[in-house]
């Protein structure tokens, strides 16, 4: 298997080198060269289970021995405390795709599970040692750090902006065991960690001073985190046609609530594969350049960042529009590439009418409010007793605001709402508390929502990392790391 650089077509890669690196020599994103002549077969998964139909989605990127590849998936999924990985559950408006059943109980665990194990297998027969960076706006950290805790060849370091995650998902990240994991808090935003790590990979002393070490990544800049996403798109497919809600051929609509536009990505490539989606509809919260893109043409980053209830959304550079675009331009590396170093050097760049045709020919977009977030979570619960996490409401809200859509609507429900605690209590039952723990139990008590287990023991466990550190010194912190 063949990847190329999004900024420069001459760069070619295998697909293991591709995983392992993370990131082109040149800044870009690693894309499949044959791409546009994959196809799946619907009519042939009907019968699959979850990791069987991620076998058969993987082996069109991976070209790992397919007894090896089905161990992995194994071995990652097992690791879920539900059979079905992703079940459906279908609501009065919507089907809700739950997404975080997984370890660290968010969505990421479905790619953070599995790259772990594909990591190893890129480096098997080989001495070469891994160190993954990640930048985090919350839910990623943990599942990376989960994943590669004590994986042998591989370190890792996971930075998170200081007073921009969660509570619960801090707590999570600087509790996390493991000979070979480093957390870092930075004085920042997300924009300004992922900003820190990509800068990293380009820094030539750096990678020379680690030695043999090599650099790569557990963000959905890697292939190897994007691709195990496109599963779950047409697991939900197939799951509404056992269910008799649609039929083989059939158009769905998904409503994605997504910052750095790998989730949605991955819908996008499921679409290309063969999957029958009507529109792939883009949610955000008041952090909107998403929104204002694919309703204008226009990125532009040149706005305040907010802190929002849904800080995982919390984010004005999507790194992974970058894979898009390079599709939709019909894989101009130079045309990418010219619009990347106009984002770098003015913090905007516009794209041409044809690209923006083909965008709304494929997006809608929405957002929501924090107010509005909250109403949604408050009203879901009051009306079907499904209680949403900020994200998943934020998707809600859009979901709702959609007239005359083709085809039944499955909303991606990122995270547990015992993640964001504060916030859904103050939505639910219209309580403050500084302990989110004692939140969590009122919150359980009040709903009978099962508290994930990963979760519920988080307060009796030891503060093992502590490092906060200005956003210059991310270079030099990762040095000393590795020693």
């Amino acid at each position: 298997m063949k990847y190329i650089s999004t900024r420069n077509n001459q760069i070619e890669k295998d697909d293991k080198i591709a995983l392992l690196q993370g990131l082109s020599d040149d800044g870009g994103l690693f894309v499949l060269k044959d791409l546009n002549n994959k196809k799946i077969d619907i009519t042939e998964l009907l019968t699959k289970n979850y990791n069987e139909i991620a076998l058969e989605i993987l082996k069109l990127f991976f070209s790992f021995d397919e007894e090896k590849l089905k161990k992995a998936i194994s071995s990652a999924y097992n690791k879920f405390y539900v059979k079905s990985v992703t079940p459906l559950v279908s609501l009065k408006q919507a089907h809700i795709l739950e997404l975080f059943h997984g370890p660290t109980s968010a969505f990421k665990d479905v790619a953070l599970t599995l790259l772990p194990q594909l990591i190893q297998l890129a480096l098997e027969g080989t001495d070469k040692e891994i160190l993954i960076l990640t930048a985090t706006s919350g839910d990623t950290g943990k599942a990376a750090l989960e994943g590669f805790k004590d994986v042998q060849q591989t370190e890792i370091v996971v930075f998170y902006p200081k007073n921009g995650v969660s509570k619960v998902q801090e707590l999570q990240m600087r509790t996390q065991e493991g000979k070979n994991t480093k957390v870092c808090a930075i004085e920042g935003n997300f924009d300004d960690a992922q900003t820190g790590v990509k800068n990293i990979f380009l820094n030539e002393d750096l990678q020379k001073a680690l030695g043999k070490k090599k650099f790569s990544s557990a963000n959905s800049i890697n292939i190897g985190r994007l691709t195990p996403q496109i599963v779950y798109y047409f697991v939900a497919y197939i799951d509404l046609i056992k269910n008799n809600k649609i039929k083989v051929g059939d158009k769905v609509n998904f409503v994605v609530p997504t910052g750095n536009f790998g989730d949605i990505l991955a819908g996008y490539y499921a679409k290309k594969l063969g999957l029958p989606v009507n529109k792939l509809i883009c949610a955000s919260n008041e952090n909107n350049v998403l929104y204002d893109f694919l309703k204008t043409g226009e990125y532009n980053r040149n706005r305040e960042f907010l802190k929002t209830i849904s800080p995982s959304m919390d984010i004005l550079i999507s790194s992974n529009l970058e894979r898009l675009l390079y599709d939709l331009a019909d894989g101009d590396a130079e045309y990418i590439k010219s619009l990347m170093k106009e984002l770098n050097e003015t913090g905007k760049y516009k794209v041409n009418d044809e690209i923006l045709g083909k965008i709304k020919t494929n997006f809608i977009a929405g957002y929501a409010t924090d107010e509005e977030t909250s109403t949604i979570i408050s009203k879901v619960w009051n009306e079907e007793k499904y209680l949403l996490d900020p994200h998943t409401a934020v998707a809600y809200k859009v979901m709702l605001e959609q007239k005359d859509l083709e085809g039944e609507i499955i909303v991606l429900s990122t995270a547990s709402p015992y993640k964001f605690c504060a916030s859904v209590a103050k939505a639910v039952l219209n309580e403050n508390d500084e302990d989110e723990f004692k939140l969590m139990e009122k919150l359980h008590s009040y709903t009978q929502v099962e508290i994930p287990k990963n979760l519920s023991n988080l307060k009796e466990k030891t503060i093992l990392h502590s490092d906060v550190i200005k956003k210059e010194e991310m270079g030099q912190y990762v040095l000393e790391a590795s020693k």
